[in-house]
């Protein structure tokens, strides 16, 4: 409830000024806003404990699948991916027995294309962010099956551009985030050897700013404090398919990308004095760029290639952050955990079973 506080907080001082003209954009941001305050008002004695997140978490969760932004609201394959990452972080079993992993498993089903691709939502767009979030959650509830991903890893290749990086959907510019979504889906389903991974690491080294540290997201594009995860977290997992190549590229070490550079920027230049993580100076804080900053941050400082893995931390040694897994974006050990609970249970196949045998 951290973030509730927060927003109680800064909820006047931080207020979108837009253009300071009062537009239909300006006082839907307010009503939001306003929302926002009457939440944390109405739940700020109910939901200080883990028990009272599951609940909130599981009255997201859609009748038909899947978890929506709030309570009532229409499932959404991001909001789905966080509400599922949110409950395995939590990693007890009452959070994890939140997920009606049948439904979820429909959902996802529902979701995907002909081609391959998954819609974020009922009539939403289908884009490479679809692809990931919906086998982020597969995996780690273990409903993934190869009926579900068919045909999903030769759709996110035609996303893959000249440059090397990966699109939203093909024909697009290549982007950091998208290439992140795009190259994690691959090693979950299994298909990473289909990726030209030379050309990716060509872009994605190039990404990195030689004056600032940080990276940009695109070619000829700004830094921004949230890609030193979307593009510096590409580089465990480029590591991980070179590695079984036998390259000579990689280091024992240390990833591919100057990681102190990296540290530095982010130390430096993307912190506030009242707390939170920004893109660059200048720019208010968020909660998403203080969470990708910080992941980023994680990657930055862990190696985990080698032999015994290494640590290298700028700065003091209260700076140093819990490594987080490279494809999830969550600690390591929620995610070991929560294989290990979800493995004992059914399959989708097996769920799919059982619901016949008792209708």
């Amino acid at each position: 409830m951290a973030g509730f506080r927060c927003v109680k907080e800064n909820f006047y001082r931080e207020r979108f000024n837009d253009d300071k003209f009062k537009t239909k954009t300006s006082k839907e941001q307010n009503k939001i806003e306003d929302s926002i305050q009457l939440l944390y008002e109405h739940f700020r004695s109910e939901a200080q404990t883990d028990p009272e997140i599951c609940t909130f978490l599981k009255n997201c969760q859609h009748p038909d699948g899947g978890f929506g932004g709030g309570p009532m609201q229409v499932a959404h394959l991001a909001a789905t991916y966080a509400a599922v990452c949110a409950l395995v972080i939590i990693g007890t079993d009452e959070a994890y027995e939140v997920i009606d992993r049948k439904k979820l498993g429909e959902y996802l089903s529902r979701m995907k294309q002909p081609e391959g691709s998954f819609k974020m939502h009922d009539y939403g767009e289908a884009d490479i962010r679809g692809a990931y979030c919906a086998a982020t959650v597969a995996s780690l509830t273990n409903i993934y099956t190869q009926e579900m991903f068919d045909g999903t890893s030769e759709w996110i290749m035609t996303c893959q551009t000249y440059e090397g990086g990966f699109a939203g959907i093909s024909g697009m510019e290549a982007h950091g985030g998208y290439t992140f979504c795009g190259l994690a889906t691959l090693l979950i389903l299994g298909k990473e050897k289909l990726c030209d991974v030379n050309a990716l690491l060509k872009w994605a080294v190039n990404r990195q700013m030689r004056f600032e540290g940080g990276f940009q997201g695109r070619t000829n594009k700004l830094v921004d404090g949230c890609y030193s995860f979307w593009q510096g977290g590409l580089f465990p997992l480029i590591h991980r398919i070179l590695v079984k190549t036998d390259s000579l590229t990689l280091g024992l070490e240390r990833w591919l990308f100057h990681q102190g550079a990296l540290q530095e920027y982010l130390l430096i230049c993307c912190q506030t004095v009242n707390g939170g993580l920004i893109d660059k100076p200048g720019k208010n804080r968020d909660y998403y760029h203080t969470c990708y900053t910080l992941s980023g941050l994680s990657v930055a400082q862990h190696f985990a290639g080698g032999k015994f893995g290494s640590t290298w931390i700028s700065g003091d040694a209260q700076n140093e952050l819990i490594p987080i897994h490279p494809i999830y974006n969550i600690c390591v050990d929620s995610v070991v955990n929560a294989h290990e609970f979800f493995s004992n249970l059914p399959s989708l196949d097996e769920l799919d079973k059982q619901a016949y045998s008792e209708s």
